[in-house]
């Protein structure tokens, strides 16, 4: 049976106090909501990109394209302003949903208060569809086991098939479900890619409505890390020419689309420290080659993203439907620096990177693996100079709450419902304006919940004030004004930070005016802080990083996991308890000899694996790095000792029988989101700890009989970031 044809499917109740459902009254339209992840202003073909992209142009032309729209800096908090209408802060999500200090304006998933566009439509009688990327659910939520209340299905969908995190491996995604179950599959057929994947779903769970109407949100994981495509779409793309020159063309093109008001200057390169971006030019010619090979990636995810529109737009076509769909599609945030200043190959190795203070960046690793780039091997990243094209015309990028961060596409259409066919709408929107439209174009009856502060997107209404705040960066927009913030870390607050610009004649952001108007600068500030009260945006983010030390109590002395085949594969964030930042031992039981895999945990991007061939062999991936340990014959017990002296290393020692085999020292210590993939006992499935184990066996089950597996977790490093929860404390109370 094929990989589709294995996977179960499962439904699952409402809340047990919703009321019961009515029926939508007659020519009540569809709904499609697309979401796109890390896609700039200036990365489709309508808003000035050479990237083609021809069913989002047509959608474009067939409706309303806004010029002015804005979300949050950042998905998850984007997620739950558009699902709720509700500011993210009071919905209860500021920040992504992979840590909860504690502190409700953060607590990483969405308040049961805040009510759902899912809900209200189910309520109101639409069949309710959620295809592709959640990441509002908290990570020590994510298990088989639950608790599930902050998944889809509980939150107001019918149906949903996707993953839970904030990105997976494109060609090898780490964990599907589907409605509230783990897909099973060991091994994904050839030429798997995500987003194709996700819109056969969507397009089968559009033919199954029959007659119904239906409210389908498909939030693609493209074009997030990590970049990957198939390589067919890559060959298409050629940007050798840089990202200057890419940016100069784009912000051209919106001059003469119309797209930007008359006299808007394009800002010069990014120079501070931190968000720097070189001249094109003045890069090695080897460098220049790899950073293009990057951005033909990306924007072979974008033609995907594309193509996925067009096969939904045809699939309404063929059905009759698309004439009674109202079909809208933006971006989450905008174009993402999470490559900084020279990208990379390893996005887990550079995320560690950034949140460790240890710098394990590798250019020269990355040079030598262009060739890779794209494919299921490398998990990939663009430098930040690719975003400030992405952005084009604004400044900065996703994280920061200058336009760059948040100034995204709005393309709606709905043919039978709005005469607009190719018009601009100039007026300043913002993500919380999407569902209180949707629920007036319906005229469908809204369950009170938290209070939803947006308003319709095709009425220009009365001026009024919008907060941004994201790890200490803040904003406020009001008419035609706007102040902002760009905070460093472990720095203090204040009015100092504060920079102003006059929206109608400086949208990028070129021409800081704090200085000229410091009354009204102190004005402005003083309704962020009002704003920022009233929405629970406070504590802010000092830059401590605190907050992922708080999520969730620290288990200082988990118990022992047995993990006894056959059994499924141990979600990632359990399986990351008993390994990060400590020391650990992984015992082996054999009760018949035989070859393949004993235990695996992790992927291309990072991990080790535990296999018998030949020999007995533990292997590293040390983020694409593989170094091993050749132990000679299968024995009945094998351990494997695994000490973290600090330094964020690891020292690993192999023993068979109680004999010491051979041993390891100054192995790259794996955290964060690494190991992606959790543990399998007996079998490395989906994307595989060593490509070469892979090329030659696939996922390798062990073909003797492997009694069980246990994972005895150790104590912490001396470094480890759980022994210095207080110190972090005090740090961060310096700048309160």
């Amino acid at each position: 049976m094929d990989f589709h044809g294995r996977i179960g499917r499962t439904f699952a109740g409402s809340r047990s106090w919703w009321p019961p459902r009515r029926s939508p009254g007659p020519g009540a339209p569809s709904i499609v909501l697309v979401l796109v992840d890390d896609v700039g202003f200036a990365d489709l073909g309508c808003y000035g990109s050479e990237i083609p992209t021809p069913h989002l142009d047509a959608l474009a032309a067939d409706g309303i394209q806004w010029t002015d729209f804005h979300v949050t800096p950042m998905c998850s908090p984007t997620r739950a302003a558009l699902l709720t209408g509700v500011n993210p802060h009071l919905a209860g999500v500021g920040h992504v949903s992979n840590s909860d200090p504690g502190f409700p304006g953060y607590a990483g998933e969405i308040s049961p208060e805040a009510v759902t566009m899912a809900e209200i439509f189910r309520d109101a009688g639409w069949l309710t569809l959620a295809v592709g990327k959640w990441h509002l659910t908290k990570d020590s939520d994510m298990s088989d086991a639950g608790p599930r209340h902050a998944w889809p299905l509980q939150r107001g969908f019918d149906r949903f098939y996707g993953f839970l995190e904030a990105f997976t491996n494109h060609h090898h995604p780490h964990r599907l479900i589907r409605d509230n179950s783990a897909v099973k599959t060991d091994r994904y057929p050839d030429g798997y890619y995500l987003a194709d994947d996700l819109t056969r779903e969507a397009v089968e769970m559009i033919r199954q409505a029959g007659e119904r109407p239906f409210l389908l949100y498909l939030a693609h994981g493209a074009a997030h890390a990590p970049l990957q495509a198939p390589a067919e779409d890559i060959a298409r793309f050629d940007y050798r020419d840089g990202w200057d020159a890419v940016r100069e063309r784009r912000f051209r093109r919106q001059c003469e689309l119309g797209l930007l008001p008359e006299g808007t200057v394009l800002p010069p390169r990014e120079s501070a420290p931190g968000d720097d971006v070189p001249a094109w030019d003045d890069l090695a010619p080897a460098t220049r080659r790899l950073f293009a090979r990057y951005m033909e990636v990306y924007a072979a995810m974008i033609a995907a993203v594309d193509r996925s529109v067009g096969e939904i737009r045809r699939t309404l076509t063929e059905l009759g439907r698309l004439d009674d769909t109202v079909f809208v599609f933006t971006s989450d945030n905008g174009a993402s620096r999470e490559g900084e200043a020279h990208g990379t190959t390893q996005y887990l190795r550079t995320l560690l990177s950034a949140g460790s203070r240890h710098d394990r960046e590798d250019p020269d690793a990355d040079l030598d693996r262009l060739d890779l780039v794209g494919g299921p091997r490398t998990l990939a990243h663009y430098p930040r100079g690719w975003a400030m094209a992405g952005n084009t015309p604004f400044r900065l990028y996703k994280r920061n709450t200058h336009a760059g961060g948040h100034a995204v596409p709005l393309l709606m259409s709905w043919p039978a419902g709005l005469p607009q066919r190719g018009e601009r709408l100039g007026h300043w929107a913002y993500v919380t304006d999407v569902l209180p439209t949707l629920i007036e174009l319906t005229g469908v009856q809204a369950a009170e919940g938290l209070p939803r502060t947006g308003r319709s997107l095709l009425r220009d209404g009365p001026e009024r004030g919008q907060y941004f705040e994201l790890q200490g960066h803040r904003g406020y927009v009001r008419g035609t004004w706007e102040i902002v913030t760009r905070h460093a870390p472990l720095t203090p607050f204040g009015e100092h930070e504060w920079e102003l610009y006059h929206r109608p004649s400086d949208r990028a952001q070129a021409s800081d005016l704090a200085a000229e108007h410091p009354a009204l600068v102190r004005e402005l500030a003083g309704e962020w802080e009002r704003a920022a009260r009233a929405n629970r945006v406070y504590p802010l983010d000092e830059g401590s990083r605190l907050r992922y030390l708080l999520r969730p109590p620290w288990q200082r002395d988990p118990a022992p996991v047995r993990l006894r085949p056959p059994v499924p594969t141990l979600e990632r964030w359990q399986a990351l308890q008993l390994v990060q930042w400590r020391s650990f031992t992984i015992t082996a039981t054999v009760a018949e000899p035989g070859t393949g895999v004993l235990v695996a945990h992790g992927g291309q991007g990072g991990g080790y694996l535990l296999y018998a061939e030949d020999e007995l062999v533990f292997a590293h991936n040390g983020f694409g790095v593989v170094r091993e340990l050749r132990a000679g014959p299968l024995g009945r017990m094998i351990e494997v000792e695994v000490s973290a002296p600090g330094g964020w290393v690891w020292d690993v020692r192999v023993r068979v029988d109680g004999r010491l085999r051979g041993e390891l020292t100054g192995l790259p210590m794996l955290a964060a989101f690494c190991p992606l993939e959790g543990i399998d006992a007996g079998i490395d499935r989906r994307s595989p700890v060593s490509w070469e184990v892979f090329r030659r066996h696939g996922p390798f089950p062990f073909g003797g009989r492997l009694l069980e597996v246990v994972y005895t977790p150790g104590p912490f490093a001396p470094d480890a970031g759980a022994n210095f929860v207080d110190l972090v404390r005090q740090l961060g109370l310096r700048y309160e």
